[in-house]
C-alpha cells in the first residue's frame, strides 16, 4: 500500500489511509475545506514558530460523524462499506498509521493487539450514532494497492 492512500467508490472519498512512513515538507491537508473533521500532515523544521492563536466561536450544522484512528501499537484490518452496506476493499493499519473515516460503513478485526486513539466530533448519541450491520467473513477480505 502507498503512503497515502485513498479509499473511494466512485468520486465519494470514504476514508484516507496515511501510512506511518508518509512524509512531506510543510503543511498538507488532506481534507477537502467543507469535511467536518480536517486533517493534514505536518512536518516543520526546529525552530519553526506556528503563531499563537484561540479558536473563535462558530456555529457549525453536523449531520454526519466522521473519526480519525491513530495506532499506537499492533495491526488493525479496516473493513470498508458503502452507504449502503456493500463491501468495497480492505486494509491493515500498524503502529504508527493513522486514517480519516470519512464517510460510508466500516468493520474492524484486531490482527494482533491494539491500542489505538479515536477522534471525531461528539457529543456522543449513544445508539442513535450508528447502525451495526453484519460484515464480511475472513475469507471475502479483497486488498487492493493504492
Amino acid at each position: 500500500m502507498s503512503q497515502l492512500h485513498m479509499i473511494k467508490k466512485r468520486d465519494k472519498l470514504l476514508a484516507i489511509v496515511i501510512k506511518s512512513d508518509y512524509q512531506c515538507e510543510g503543511v498538507d491537508f488532506l481534507t477537502p475545506n467543507e469535511y467536518s473533521q480536517q486533517l493534514a500532515y505536518m512536518h516543520h523544521p526546529t525552530g519553526k514558530i506556528i503563531d499563537a492563536h484561540v479558536h473563535n466561536l462558530v456555529h457549525r450544522n453536523l449531520v454526519l460523524t466522521q473519526e480519525v484512528l491513530f495506532i499506537k501499537k499492533g495491526r488493525l484490518r479496516v473493513d470498508f462499506y458503502d452507504e449502503y452496506k456493500d463491501y468495497l476493499e480492505s486494509c491493515v493499519l500498524e503502529e504508527g498509521d493513522a486514517i480519516l473515516l470519512a464517510s460510508g460503513g466500516h468493520g474492524f478485526k484486531v490482527l494482533e493487539e491494539v491500542e489505538m486513539i479515536e477522534v471525531k466530533q461528539g457529543p456522543y448519541s449513544g445508539d442513535l450514532d450508528k447502525s451495526r450491520f453484519t460484515g464480511i467473513t475472513d475469507e471475502e477480505v479483497v486488498f487492493k494497492e493504492g
